[in-house]
């Protein structure tokens, strides 16, 4: 439902002709908006919920676009897109063709950076600040707004560290509500919460705020605060301020929900040069209890009751389990056996399901916080010591600590498994996402075992394989999503090491397959069979080292091969395949080598929609794999 006063704002231009009473009800209408459309349009509704009075108030009193505001990581950005040109598209956000659920350059100009990943906002902010300074611009606000999760990123603090000392004119809204995805952890949650639980230090505060206004009101910020709350902060809380030690102006904690009040604070900051950081406290899921209840489960509930706000579930039956939940079930059952196995991962314990391992074994399981960099050299000490370590990241998050695996890991070739979760499409989420690089990047690394499993079982064998001794680094790849079998828990075996298996003979058409797209091409093969069109299937399972025997035996039966991957095709699987049979035929040039077709992600971002949707948009479903073998079978009179 759109309130009487949201039904008349499409622009901040409108936001701007309200007067100040009625935001706090603004506040009200478009939270309950954005519930009502999140309820059967599922998206991230907690994060979103904890920014509405934050939203309204920066672009209340900033000139957007013409201000850049830089929302962290993005999905506590709703308001901000409901209220800049997309409220009636809104209940398309995170569909195919839809909004993004992230913001995007090439969305709105009021989105100023394209951001998904964590801890960027800073620097993009200082950059933007540093060119507005060289263009001459010298009024032009720039807000990065960042959660005190996404500040634990070692690149949000790179970006503090250059940006305290530049004199830009940057503000950095530390958004503190003790949460990202899963609960803050570590030295900088305490931190933030020793300031905002300090007694003494509040109530100064308190009446350092109220006694800034009237006609002095700018004479009062500049001097008051400047003089006296900086040096209460440092008497009050028994040591210097961590952000002004590092060349920023702190002001705050103050109410991230008292939407009057934030009005008035960036009213004050607007007029002060320099950096600085605003620290509001605020509720993930505020205005829904459940939510704020259980702001975790509620990160991204899925479909749920806009009044009551219970999640509507599928109905339950014997089904699948996630790939996630194989994983953190199987790493407890192996590290039950193996002392020397532990967990790690950065920020996500629910997301991947380690917090399983947590629960058992908190002392064996760690989440390191919005740090992938950390987490992969963490784990390579553990490594070094003799313990064998899970380290769980995300696809698409493994590409901010490319350089630890190569220096930390594989040049020392320690004992590290590296379990790669939503790799491959992942759907809703979109470009910033989708797991499409790992097999390509992780391909030239020495010292590295790559594999991705075909369904749980593989999975399981493979986590069993890998924690063997000698086996040095192991890249397991799998997908967001359901598995295949409901009897998940298979009784664990060893897998041989660049060994591939047969699915399905056939005479003509080989489909070469790594991971759980081969369920694809099994589909594909069987629709195929119906039209009398036979062809064999092959689970790789090892990308790196390759089956060779296999690939040599496929050559000498098959005059066409058809790679099949859930990755980009740039440097992927079928390129491994094609390097080998170009470089087989050039050492012995009486080899018969196939034509290779090869089916993946293509050379460009793809977007956000349902996997389904955008695998085949991409060419490698099971309708495009059949269409692709009917061309060749033609092509090759086969």
């Amino acid at each position: 439902m759109q309130g009487v006063i949201l039904e008349n704002i499409s622009t901040p231009e409108d936001l701007k002709r309200l007067p100040e009473s009625d935001l706090p009800e603004l506040a009200l209408e478009l939270r309950h908006f954005i519930v009502d459309t999140l309820a059967t349009h599922p998206g991230h509704l907690a994060s979103s919920l904890g920014t509405v009075e934050l939203a309204i108030a920066l672009h209340y009193v900033f000139n957007t676009p013409d201000d850049k505001i830089i929302w962290d990581v993005g999905h506590q950005a709703y308001a901000h897109k409901i209220l800049t040109g997309r409220r009636d598209q809104f209940q398309t956000i995170r569909t195919y063709g839809g909004i993004s659920g992230f913001p995007r350059m090439d969305e709105s100009p009021y989105d100023a950076f394209g951001t998904g990943h964590s801890s960027t906002s800073v620097s993009a902010a200082l950059g933007m600040a540093t060119a507005s300074k060289l263009q001459g611009d010298i009024s032009r606000q720039h807000i990065a707004v960042i959660g005190d999760g996404s500040m634990t990123g070692g690149e949000a603090f790179e970006a503090l560290n250059n940006a305290g000392v530049s004199k830009a004119n940057i503000l950095v809204i530390l958004n503190d509500n003790g949460i990202s995805i899963d609960k803050a952890v570590g030295g900088l949650s305490r931190y933030l919460v020793k300031i905002t639980a300090s007694p003494k230090y509040n109530r100064f505060k308190e009446r350092v705020w109220r006694s800034v206004g009237g006609d002095e009101k700018e004479t009062r910020s500049k001097n008051f605060f400047s003089k006296s709350l900086a040096s209460m902060k440092t008497l009050l809380l028994g040591g210097p301020n961590l952000f002004e030690s590092l060349g920023f102006r702190y002001f705050g904690p103050v109410d991230g929900h008292d939407v009057r009040h934030l009005v008035e604070v960036l009213s004050q900051l607007k007029n002060l040069n320099g950096p600085k950081i605003l620290h509001i406290i605020t509720k993930k899921g505020k205005g829904m209890e459940l939510a704020e209840r259980n702001p975790v489960v509620y990160h991204a509930p899925g479909r749920f009751d806009a009044e009551t706000g219970e999640q509507i579930r599928k109905p339950e039956g014997d089904q699948p389990l996630r790939y996630q939940d194989v994983f953190g079930h199987t790493i407890v059952e192996l590290a039950e056996s193996n002392p020397r196995i532990v967990g790690i991962t950065p920020a996500m314990p629910t997301g991947c399901s380690l917090n399983l391992m947590m629960e058992k074994m908190p002392d064996r399981a760690f989440d390191v916080g919005i740090a992938e960099q950390h987490a992969v050299t963490f784990s390579a000490g553990l490594a070094a010591q003799g313990m064998i370590p899970f380290c769980n990241i995300y696809s698409s998050f493994m590409q901010r600590a490319y350089d630890q695996v190569i220096h930390d890991v594989a040049l020392q070739n320690l004992h590290v498994v590296f379990c790669l979760d939503r790799a491959g499409i992942v759907g809703e989420d979109g470009a910033t996402h989708h797991g499409a690089f790992d097999i390509a990047f992780f391909r030239p690394i020495p010292n590295l075992t790559i594999c991705a499993p075909m369904d749980e079982h593989e999975l399981r064998d493979m986590m069993y394989t890998a924690q063997q001794d000698g086996m040095g680094a192991v890249v397991i790849r799998y997908p967001r999503g359901l598995s295949v079998h409901a009897d998940w828990k298979n009784e664990m075996k060893p897998i041989p090491v660049g060994k591939g298996r047969c699915i399905r003979n056939g005479k003509d058409v080989a489909l070469l397959t790594i991971g759980h797209v081969g369920n694809q091409a099994v589909a594909a093969a069987e629709t195929l069979a119906s039209e009398g069109i036979e062809v064999g299937v092959y689970d790789m399972r090892f990308v790196k080292p390759l089956d060779t025997d296999l690939l040599n035996e496929i050559a000498s039966n098959y005059k066409a091969v058809v790679t099949v991957e859930d990755g980009c095709l740039q440097g992927g699987f079928g390129s491994a395949v094609l390097e080998y049979y170009q470089q087989r035929h050039h050492e012995e040039i009486s080899m018969p080598i196939p034509v290779v077709s090869r089916l993946g992600i293509p050379d460009y971002f793809v977007s956000h929609g349902s996997v389904p949707r955008l695998q085949s948009e991409c060419g490698y479903d099971a309708a495009a794999i059949a269409q692709n073998v009917r061309k060749l079978v033609k092509q090759l009179s086969l």
